[in-house]
């Protein structure tokens, strides 16, 4: 993973906040899984929030699909949507986008370079993409796919690039398992 560079080296508490469009549907599903994964580590300790980039779906819980998604793999999570905020770059040590846009979106509101480098796409975690650059040609393939308006096995999809992403990640995180 030479392209991530992350300087939580000695943090006992880690924040890490996942961002899609609408805080319903993939951002909420990353933190539900991320969110059970840390529950059985011992350090640091990982605490996981999501929001959105826009405030279409503020105040509402995650879309029906998604929640389906996770309890079906065993996952439990409580989630209402919020929109992202500048108050992100304070409060978060990693904030992790599920696509190019939303990316884009965060990196522009960020107030200074020190606090962009916080911001990442989810799968640049994914041991399989790691290699790949996000501003580069193929960072499209580090998109997490929008579900909304599709059927489960398209959230069933999202919830498999969500879990090895978030093994990646954990895998750079975790002192003792």
């Amino acid at each position: 993973m030479a392209l991530i560079k992350l300087d939580l080296a000695g943090k006992s508490e880690i924040a890490v906040e996942m961002v899609c469009l609408g805080n319903i549907c993939r951002s909420p599903m990353a933190a539900a899984v991320l969110h059970n994964k840390v529950m059985k580590i011992q350090a640091p300790r990982i605490v996981v929030s999501s929001s959105g980039t826009s405030d279409y779906h503020v105040g509402e819980g995650a879309h029906k699909l998604s929640i389906a998604t996770w309890q079906v793999e065993g996952y439990s999570y409580d989630h209402t949507a919020r929109q992202f905020s500048r108050r992100s770059f304070e409060d978060q040590d990693l904030i992790l986008c599920m696509d190019l846009t939303n990316r884009a979106m965060v990196l522009n509101a960020a107030p200074n370079e020190s606090t962009k480098s916080k911001v990442f796409l989810l799968r640049q975690f994914d041991p399989e993409l790691s290699q790949i650059d996000p501003t580069s040609r193929e960072a499209s393939e580090l998109v997490v796919p929008d579900p909304w308006g599709e059927g489960m096995d398209s959230f069933a999809n999202v919830l498999a690039m969500i879990e090895r992403a978030t093994d990646g990640l954990l895998s750079r995180l975790v002192i003792n398992k």
